[in-house]
């Protein structure tokens, strides 16, 4: 058996439903002070003054800083550097600098004793503008940095220059380019019976979660040692880089990852604020809390999405797809934050899904515009990916006269060609689809809404705008190089792990407790995990990119066979018996007339122990490392059904379904938790979200009055199919991660169901599907 499989509730839940978690803003320390950040009121200008003296002057105000006292400090850096693109031309400084590119930008700090103080003296703060003229089109970005001839001849569109626009940076307004493909796909649309190609825009959007960020930090003089609260997420790179911008050696900065509500990628990246929080406790000699408000939250975290694809696929006349090709601009916001250029690398590299696709072109324009910068937004990447090419693929059949389902079908990889090596290579590692069946998936998927077809045909003659719309995804999870867990077990018999995962509500706690609990033959109610404290687990990966289950949970597998292997070996000494015919379970070692328990074992371990050999380290404990060459890619098919309101545009899905190859589910009914979350967020990226701006710049989306986000009344029962029926070969458990397959297709398929829906002959042209957009289709003539 290599994983539990088992139902166990939520162990976090005990506390977290009785509100007993801690979250950033519950952690305080006596005497702190207060952070409240100064933030851009306009998209692009020259910084003439900033004039304190009035914050200053308010009583309770302990200091207000500004670029000039940060002048030493490096910009933020990457932490995800795909393809060693030179991007230390357009990385964010702490503070900003000479110029502001972005409404939301910090621009100053306000430290003062009481939260409400540092607010009513951040609005004192004068800061004197020349405006720049903002860049808010990426195609504009690409004319300003490379001219007309930029956009080439397959970009699409015409956007009118800004008048007294100028480049964001002095490098220019691109970033990078990114190319990624193979074979000759000149060769392969020369000889297609059949071209289609499709414009379709994906609008920006990002997580909302609940609760906001939040940091506390606390220096101690005395002894150099700094403690951080609520670096969730990736603590140990974000120590690492405070660590260097702070001229701090590593070892003395702690930092406790917090209960979070809701992580999905923005979550505890490194921003200017936690840089700002503990360089103030330290300055200062006080602790420093700082709590984000939604507003801020809306313009400040990193945004995601924007692109525009313009696509276009080659087809043999019985529908064999003979290649693809795809030319991205990425809208990437003002600045280059810790990502990188990952969500479009992530976008071309997927892009060619679970279909056998000879040849291939992505090319990725990576620019900035004066919005607020991106990073990653759950299923990064493959939610815009996803969306270009089954919305295309619904437009082919149509064109090909092939029933759409069958058109993805003939084009489906077979089990006989899995594994199979695409020549790409994304994140570091190459793309090996390591196992599947994907038709087998789309015919129980299809088998599950048989009768959802007659439903539309019902609705249709009561005179309703119905529609269907499927798609297929190719996910990716397990993301390496490694990750490194400790199990320990205590002489009162309590198992602990120390994890280098992060808890963002993804039940983490549980499925470790599982893993750790089977060799261990304990429950794992009784199993302790301790997330993302950097001095319990200094060598942790973090949570992010569906690898915690894969990663950390098999780094915690091979800690916990390593001490399972060792109780069996020194409870065979203590007992005197042969260790063969002894075996876990219960919490104690058993064997033909003995017993003895866990702790009593781990007592046994103790120092001057009469049990352990001379060379024998002390202790029942073990710390294992994995490694992983390859990610592992789950795969998965969405199926909308959604009605269009004729008067109002307004689209309503009436059922939905995720069918998901999991690999392994260590917990079902968290992986199926994790797959109508994503849904719920997938409506809102197709239907509601999107942060939009006016020609000023200014957002238009900075409130929950303005950025929609679905709630269980636009929410379906989502049903799930969790199949296990192609286990990872790549870790012991067998698992592929569960944490973005919920929304990477849900974009596509609910707009294939609104096509279906109106009956288009082209494609919608751009997610979101608002009301507005919708009652433009319904008007436009579609031919």
């Amino acid at each position: 058996m290599t994983s539990d499989g088992r139902r166990v509730r939520r162990l976090e839940d005990e506390r977290l439903l009785r509100g007993l978690g801690r979250f950033a803003d519950d952690v305080n320390r006596v005497g702190a002070l207060h952070l409240r950040v100064v933030r851009a009121q306009v998209a692009h200008a020259r910084i003439l003054s900033i004039d304190t003296g009035q914050a200053l002057a308010l009583p309770g105000v302990t200091a207000v800083i500004t670029s000039e006292d940060v002048k030493d400090v490096a910009p933020i850096p990457v932490r995800l550097n795909v393809g060693g693109h030179d991007l230390s031309a357009f990385l964010q400084p702490v503070l900003a600098r000479e110029k502001v590119r972005y409404v939301g930008e910090p621009v100053a700090a306000v430290v003062a004793e009481d939260p409400y103080v540092a607010e009513d003296a951040a609005e004192l703060v004068e800061v004197s503008y020349d405006d720049l003229g903002a860049v808010l089109d990426g195609e504009t970005a690409l004319r300003e940095t490379l001219g007309e001839t930029a956009l080439g001849e397959t970009a699409l569109g015409e956007t009118a220059l800004g008048e007294t626009a100028v480049p964001l940076h002095e490098a220019g307004n691109v970033a990078a380019v990114l190319d990624l493909g193979y074979g000759d796909c000149a060769a392969a649309f020369a000889a297609a019976d059949t071209v289609v190609a499709l414009t379709l825009d994906v609008g920006r959007h990002s997580a909302v979660p609940m609760e906001p960020r939040g940091l506390l930090a606390d220096y101690d003089a005395g002894t150099g040692r700094l403690e951080i609260w609520g670096a969730t997420k990736v603590p140990v790179f974000n120590r690492r880089v405070l660590a260097s911008m702070l001229g701090l050696p590593e070892h003395r900065i702690r930092l406790h990852a917090m209960d979070a509500g809701g992580g999905f990628g923005p979550r505890g990246e490194f921003y200017p604020e936690d840089f700002l929080v503990p360089w103030l406790a330290r300055r200062l000699g006080r602790p420093v809390k700082w709590t984000e408000d939604r507003a801020e939250h809306l313009v400040a975290v990193n945004h995601s999405r924007q692109q525009r694809h313009r696509i276009e696929a080659a087809f043999a006349a019985d529908g064999t797809l003979l290649g693809l090709r795809d030319d991205v601009i990425h809208d990437n916001g003002a600045y280059m934050r810790t990502h990188g250029v990952l969500v479009p690398e992530l976008t071309l590299a997927m892009l060619p899904g679970p279909y056998r696709l000879p040849a291939y072109a992505g090319r990725a324009q990576v620019v900035l515009t004066n919005k607020t910068p991106c990073g990653t937004y759950r299923a990064p990447g493959r939610f815009e990916g996803t969306f270009a090419r089954e919305h295309l693929f619904d437009v082919a059949a149509d064109r090909l006269g092939i029933d759409r389902v069958e058109l993805r079908r003939r084009n489906l990889l077979r089990p006989e060609e899995i594994p199979h090596t695409r020549p790409l290579n994304t994140i570091g590692t190459d793309v090996v689809l390591d196992a599947g069946d994907y038709p087998k998936l789309l015919d129980r998927a299809l088998a599950h809404t048989a009768g959802w077809p007659e439903e539309v045909a019902t609705l249709r003659a009561e005179g309703r705008l119905a529609g269907l719309g499927l798609a297929m995804f190719l996910e990716k999870s397990g993301l390496g190089p490694h990750d490194t867990a400790d199990v320990l077990v205590g002489p009162d018999g309590t198992v602990r792990v120390h994890s280098g995962g992060t808890s963002l509500g993804q039940g983490i706690e549980t499925v470790l407790a599982q893993i750790a609990a089977e060799p261990l033959g304990v429950d794992p109610r009784e199993v302790e995990v301790v997330n993302g404290d950097t001095e319990l687990q200094p060598f942790g990966g973090g949570s992010w990119a569906s690898r915690s289950t894969v990663v950390s949970g098999s780094a915690v597998r091979l800690a916990a066979e390593a001490v399972a292997g060792r109780a069996l070996r020194v409870a065979a000494r203590v007992l005197g018996v042969p260790e063969s015919g002894l075996r876990l379970t219960g919490g104690a070692v058993t064997g033909p007339d003995v017993r003895l328990t866990l702790g009593e074992v781990a007592a046994a371990c103790a120092p001057g122990s009469p049990h352990l050999a001379a060379d024998e380290p002390a202790g029942l404990s073990a710390r294992r490392t994995f490694e992983v060459e390859h990610m592992t890619y789950p795969y998965g098919v969405h199926v909308a059904l959604a009605e269009v309101d004729q008067g109002t545009g307004g689209v309503r899905v009436r059922r939905y379904l995720v069918a998901y190859e999991v690999g392994r589910a260590i917990n079902p009914t968290l992986v199926e938790g994790q797959l109508v979350g994503g849904v719920a967020q997938g409506i809102g990226g197709a239907l509601m979200e999107e942060f939009r701006y006016d020609d000023n710049g200014q957002p238009l989306a900075a409130t929950f009055m303005d950025y929609l986000v679905p709630t269980a009344a636009e929410t379906p029962r989502v049903e799930t199919i969790v199949t296990e029926d192609a286990p990872s070969p790549g870790n012991p458990l067998g698992a592929k991660g569960a944490g973005e397959g919920g929304l990477s297709a849900a974009g596509a398929a609910i707009a294939n169901a609104v096509r279906d829906a109106l009956g288009l002959r082209g494609g919608v042209g751009a997610l979101p599907l608002s009301a507005s957009r919708v009652i433009e289709l319904l008007s436009a003539d579609d031919s």
